[in-house]
């Protein structure tokens, strides 16, 4: 089987990519070693954020939230979107000065976002003389995998192979570049090759070479709890910076999730080859310790039963950006990773804005600033350490470590 584009990963990035990819006319395919979404992405919180640390991220965060929207239009499935709004609550004198700033850079940015009264909600009551940011851009999509879906059948739609199912065991060279992809049970010959395997994309790129991507895998979780009376299913997101929290109506209850301060790394390399998101090790205890800090304000987050409680493998970079383009050293090979904790919600522009440079040889603005290679050489302590640190203060980046050296 032969290609234009293959795809390595089923997961919002890599059908993102490979959905824009057909659009722009080239034959693709994509594999996924399980079932499409059925890793990180189908156990995200869902949530779009616009606003964000940098320019660039707020330009990428605000597009794909207007993709989300519009999805049906340019991409011909449906997909249904809660347009909630958020509000970003500080309730510390520090975190009231952090939000300040992010309210005068994100409109400087072009970002629609508001000074707003107390954030009063069905399940958020402000308990003290908290400050509040609206953003009413934002969105949430109730099931993660409602936009796996709506990707698959625009894929198909537009010509684009999926096959689950069927892991990489190889990607050959050929005079020192990538020239498709092994699977368990054949071979597909393509000049490019796209690694978003999620956490397992610095073991996929090993397979044709290429030295260490500068990503950690770090865990995250979120719970829902059972439905609440008093949960109105059309109020708004709220994240709390200061607690690393954030909340939304789900399924009848409430979502509940947020960063906890010493995140737990995980390595798929140093598990079995067997290893897979359902075998990450989750703890309710650490959401029970995050949920209860807004214990004031949002009762049931700490206190309603629990009816689903998920997690997964964020992939951190050192500077707590997205790693996309192509890989160093390796023509023919790109990367679509570091998701940091908005993987999902930034999917839709980050495949496009890769699939523009892929197909049309020219970075879109802004865009080599996200290639992998923008690191230099780490050692494993340093990628480990840094990623925990931007997971840690993904609210609240306040500084962050030094870059220089490993």
């Amino acid at each position: 089987m032969d290609a234009d584009v293959v795809v390595i990963g089923a997961g919002a990035l890599g059908l993102s990519t490979a959905l824009h990819c057909a659009l722009a006319g080239r034959s693709v395919v994509v594999v996924e070693r399980h079932t499409a979404g059925s890793q990180a992405s189908g156990r995200a919180a869902g949530l779009f954020k616009s606003v964000q640390a940098d320019e660039l991220r707020t330009r990428l965060a605000r597009r794909s939230i207007t993709k989300a929207l519009s999805f049906a239009d340019w991409a011909g499935a449906p997909l249904a979107v809660a347009r909630s709004g958020s509000f970003l609550i500080a309730r510390t004198a520090q975190h009231r000065e952090y939000l300040c700033r992010e309210l005068a850079q994100s409109r400087s940015w072009g970002a629609d976002v508001r000074e707003a009264p107390r954030a009063e909600l069905s399940y958020y009551q402000p308990a003290g003389d908290d400050f509040a940011l609206w953003c009413p851009e934002d969105v949430y999509i109730e099931e993660p995998a409602s936009l796996i879906q709506a990707c698959l059948a625009a894929c198909r739609r537009h010509g684009a192979t999926v096959a689950e199912n069927e892991p990489v065991i190889g990607i050959p060279l050929t005079a020192g570049r990538a020239a498709g992809v092994e699977t368990v049970s054949r071979s597909i010959a393509a000049p490019v090759v796209v690694d978003a395997a999620g956490g397992w994309v610095r073991q996929v790129a090993g397979l044709a070479g290429a030295r260490v991507l500068p990503v950690a895998p770090v865990r995250h979780q979120l719970l829902i709890t059972e439905p609440a009376t008093h949960v109105d299913p059309a109020d708004a997101i709220v994240r709390v910076v200061d607690a690393a929290v954030y909340l939304r109506p789900a399924r009848g209850g409430l979502m509940v999730g947020g960063f906890e301060p010493g995140p737990l790394p995980v390595d798929p390399e140093r598990q079995p080859a067997s290893f897979s998101t359902d075998d990450v090790p989750l703890d309710l205890g650490v959401l029970r310790q995050l949920a209860g800090q807004v214990a004031s304000e949002a009762p049931a987050a700490s206190t309603a039963p629990v009816a689903e409680h998920r997690g997964g493998l964020f992939t951190m970079s050192p500077d707590g950006r997205f790693v996309t383009g192509p890989v160093p050293d390796l023509p023919g090979l790109w990367v679509a990773s570091g998701c940091n904790g908005s993987g999902f919600s930034s999917s839709l522009a980050i495949g496009e804005a890769l699939a523009a440079w892929i197909t049309g040889g020219t970075p879109p603005p802004g865009m080599t600033d996200l290639a992998p290679g923008r690191f230099g050489p780490l050692t494993d302590d340093a990628l480990v350490s840094r990623g925990l640190w931007q997971y840690a203060h993904y609210y609240d980046p306040v500084a962050g470590p030094a870059l220089s050296g490993s």
